[in-house]
């Protein structure tokens, strides 16, 4: 506590050439606080831009090989069995990290949708009840899919915004009719996402990667599938998660239990399909553009680190000079009893308060900027705490390595020569 007393003291002795002493500090740290933070929050913005904000859905379908089979082109898929919806759906839910699941089958695209003025090409989805609550939909007007829809296969839909504008031309369409492959099917209610959530759009990389491009959405009740499409489809599954972070694993299990359960990837014959269900993995996407950004911003970090050293070795500077001014106050204690240790143990001390402060200025300035940037830049606003941390330790031990050399010279003075020095 002495030690850091007279450290303070010399300090505020000479404020400015402390200031200017620790400058080099405060650049470094806050240099690599605002990178660091930059790099946090493009990686979340890439994170929202593929998964959206809290949605938390990971998708579960059945592949051939490496691709997802398309059932708008290919025909019912040999040797894989429908779910059996009511005996799985439990069995889903118990697994770990599951909320909540939704079975449905799907067409990408689709021209047989119409309306007498329009023609629709989105997306068309039968769904179970549980579907709009999994993925985040609230009805925006009209009603709900009800039970007594299921139970007596009426031929009702809900469109989603961006279709109701296509096919009526407004917001509102509940009690039009669309023909799907020519059946008659009555609109009883507009879906909205919940959290809706638009990705950042700054380049036409962007634009093409993230951008949602579709027509919109046509969902019917499942039972009503087969009225339009083929018979004993292999559904698909959504999955809900608490946290972002689970869907991947929740995503794998939900895939390993429904290939295990379901038989898939052997023929009944016992011969290899090549069928299996597997999850769409967003987050291993997002951390393969993580990993991109990273390079090159890993880089800066250590283009920004040199300054660390440049500051070290001011502080090696001053702190030579500190010992020459106080040559007799050294050879004073020396000969009033004061060891080698004693003496370079002050000087580390003060070396060390002095990258600290710098240290601790070089984060309020680092985070300053960050937000300056992310603010400019559209990013999410993210400080790494770990690094912030890290900061401040590398600065003490920048100023216990570079203040070393001079410790061990004012230890090492002979006290007669100290004392007879002016």
């Amino acid at each position: 506590m002495e030690n850091i007393r007279l450290a303070f003291q010399g300090i505020w002795s000479h404020k400015m050439r402390s200031l200017l002493t620790m400058l080099g500090i405060i650049i470094g740290i806050a240099s690599i606080i605002t990178i660091v933070s930059t790099i946090k929050g493009t990686n979340e913005q890439i994170k929202e831009n593929l998964i959206g904000s809290g949605s938390n859905v990971v998708t579960v379908q059945l592949y051939q090989d490496d691709w997802a089979y398309d059932m708008s082109y290919s025909p019912i898929p040999a040797g894989v069995r429908t779910i059996d919806e009511d005996a799985m759906k439990t069995r889903l839910e118990n697994l770990s990290l599951v909320e909540q699941v939704s079975f449905y089958t799907s067409r990408n695209w689709s021209d047989f949708v119409t309306t007498p003025d329009s023609t629709f090409s989105g997306e068309v989805y039968g769904v179970d009840q549980d579907y709009f609550n999994v993925c985040g939909y609230v009805i925006g007007w009209g009603r709900n899919f009800s039970p007594a829809d299921y139970e007596n296969h009426r031929r009702v839909v809900i469109l989603d915004t961006k279709a109701a504008g296509v096919l009526f031309g407004t917001d509102d369409p509940v009690g039009g009719i669309v023909e799907i492959k020519g059946e008659p099917f009555t609109v009883v209610g507009v879906v909205e996402q919940r959290n809706s959530f638009q990705p950042t759009i700054q380049s036409y990389q962007d634009f093409y990667l993230y951008a949602d491009t579709s027509a919109g959405a046509v969902f019917l009740p499942s039972v009503c599938w087969p009225m339009v499409f083929r018979f004993d489809e292999p559904q698909s599954v959504a999955v809900k998660v608490e946290k972002t972070d689970d869907m991947t694993r929740a995503g794998q299990l939900v895939a390993e239990e429904l290939c295990k359960s379901q038989i898939i990837g052997y023929s009944p014959s016992g011969t290899q399909t090549g069928f299996a269900y597997r999850s769409e993995d967003l987050l291993l996407q997002a951390q393969q553009l993580q990993e991109l950004s990273n390079s090159t911003n890993v880089q800066l970090i250590w283009i920004a680190s040199i300054s660390l050293l440049v500051g070290g070795i001011g502080v090696m500077n001053i702190m030579l000079v500190s010992v020459t001014e106080r040559t007799a106050e050294i050879g004073l204690k020396k000969a009033l009893g004061a060891t080698k240790r004693r003496i370079r143990r002050q000087f580390l001390t003060e070396a060390s308060v002095l990258t600290s402060l710098g240290g601790l200025m070089g984060v309020g300035l680092g985070i300053v900027m960050a937000q300056v940037v992310c603010t400019y830049n559209s990013l999410p606003m993210a400080i790494s705490v770990p690094a912030i941390l890290i900061s401040v330790a590398f600065s003490v031990v920048i100023g216990l390595v570079f203040g070393m050399l001079p410790a061990m010279k004012a230890a090492n003075l002979n006290p007669i020569d100290a004392l007879r020095r002016e």
